[in-house]
């Protein structure tokens, strides 16, 4: 995932499925593209230290994250408990993944219009 599909998809499972995660909130606030929180890249930072995510061209803008097998392990594994997780989970990555990002920004500007606030971004 791209960095503004894993801001945009943790943003969503927070807002849509609160009661589906035990994690702390993230504390999101309108940035340039919509919802942000610099502590996901914190997280992330922490999750590739542990062997759980792979982060591809962690030097540049253009940087992708992924699961390692060990953070799909981990990950199915916490899932597994709440099937209900798992289903929303699954379909919420796949539809933010389908998106474009104009056009997933525009989805999530539709739905929550004050994320916009501060955005430089123009439909």
């Amino acid at each position: 995932m791209s960095p503004v599909q894993v801001q945009k998809a943790l943003f969503l499972l927070e807002r849509k499925a609160q009661t589906l995660t035990k994690a702390p909130p993230f504390n999101f606030a309108p940035y340039d593209y919509g919802p942000f929180d610099q502590s996901i890249y914190d997280s992330l930072a922490s999750l590739k230290q542990q062997g759980l995510v792979e982060i591809k061209d962690p030097t540049t803008k253009w940087r992708r994250y992924s699961l390692t097998p060990a953070g799909v392990e981990r990950g199915a594994a916490a899932l597994a408990i709440e099937p209900a997780a798992t289903k929303y989970v699954g379909e919420l990555v796949a539809w933010v993944q389908r998106l474009s990002f104009t056009q997933l920004v525009s989805a999530i500007y539709k739905e929550y219009p004050e994320m916009k606030a501060n955005s430089v971004f123009r439909e």
